[in-house]
């Protein structure tokens, strides 16, 4: 079982699309459904905002295959996913 609520991950889901990296959450609202798992887990798991930066740095230059220049994963993780 999964130690988070369906609020939350309804929660992460949004944020998640608004930052909307590759600019298509409006159309497709589960394309980064790949990472909420892994991020609830770090969350869950104590992961500061470095960690989650890193995290997202990874999934954007190796999954999505962008550059994250301009992207600033880690703004996005500093904060808002603590609010999750």
């Amino acid at each position: 079982m999964q130690p988070w609520s369906p609020s939350i991950e309804n929660d992460l889901r949004h944020l998640r699309n608004e930052w909307d990296p590759i600019g298509v959450a409006d159309d497709v609202q589960d394309e980064y459904d790949c990472m909420l798992a892994p991020m609830l887990q770090r969350l869950c798991g104590g992961a500061n905002e470095t960690e989650i930066g890193e995290f997202l740095r990874h999934e954007v230059e190796e999954h999505f295959g962008l550059g994250s220049l301009g992207l600033r994963p880690e703004a996005m993780a500093i904060g808002n996913w603590r609010g999750v």
